[in-house]
């Protein structure tokens, strides 16, 4: 069975969410999140999301899951920014 073809996704939960008709954002944000744990450590996440939108995100564009990626792009986003900010108050 054809799972996909990224390394980033060995178990095909993206490539199958994609598949799925009528998912809701919330089963999407549960497919991503299992997906999510299953990575590396090390795996550098701004780089696998950025590869999943580029994969998926353009021939599905009314899909949730391009949702749910793009949240985790702009958390990514915000966290890099974040990194090596002096904290403020206290």
């Amino acid at each position: 069975m054809d799972k996909g073809k990224l390394e980033i996704d060995p178990r095909g939960l993206i490539f199958e969410s994609y598949r799925i008709d009528g998912i809701r954002i919330e089963e999407c944000r549960s497919i991503f999140l299992d997906w999510a744990m299953g990575l590396a450590v090390d795996t550098d996440m701004q780089a696998a999301l950025n590869l999943l939108q580029q994969t998926y995100a353009q021939a599905n564009p009314d899909h949730p899951m391009n949702t749910v990626i793009a949240a985790g792009l702009e958390r990514q986003a915000a966290a890099s920014g974040r990194r090596g900010r002096r904290r403020r108050g206290g």
